[in-house]
């Protein structure tokens, strides 16, 4: 009698499942499903150009800088200034929204609007933006956008 015969030979009893080990088995399956999901998704996007994603972000910041929703001019101004302090854009595409912006500097009613924009411009290196910050840290009729712009054109020439 070899060892496999004698294990065989024994009496077997099936064992139950309680509720708590299908629940566990349950949760066992569910994780390993969603890790496959994930190394099969981060595999699939590893390759991803980052122009080709640079030039659609800054395409759709574009539609959202020309909007007339004012949270979604604002927020899309704010992301775009993230974005380039972060070098996550390439500056070669940034560069498309710099008009944009500067028309939102100069023709928002907002104080708060107006200063996302001009801190977008400002993570930009607008050479335009900072000409214009000169221009409004003295003439600009918002106190706050004054000091706002002459803080960001003193701050981009002591970088």
């Amino acid at each position: 009698m070899n060892c496999f015969t004698a294990i065989n030979s024994l009496p077997y009893k099936q064992i139950p499942l309680t509720n708590k080990i299908k629940v566990a088995l349950k949760k066992q399956f569910l994780f390993l499903i969603v890790a496959i999901l994930f190394l099969v998704t981060s595999t699939t996007f590893a390759g991803v150009n980052k122009s080709t994603d640079s030039k659609s972000i800054i395409n759709n910041l574009k539609v959202g800088l020309k909007s007339e929703n004012y949270g979604l001019r604002i927020s899309s101004a704010y992301i775009l200034g993230q974005l380039a302090a972060n070098n996550v854009i390439d500056s070669d595409y940034a560069a498309e929204t710099i008009i944009p912006l500067l028309s939102m500097l100069n023709n928002e009613k907002d104080d708060e609007a107006r200063i996302v924009a001009a801190l977008a411009l400002y993570h930009l290196d607008s050479e335009r933006g900072i000409y214009l910050f000169n221009y409004l840290a003295d003439n600009d009729k918002s106190e706050r956008v004054r000091k706002i712009a002459a803080s960001f054109y003193y701050a981009y020439y002591q970088k």
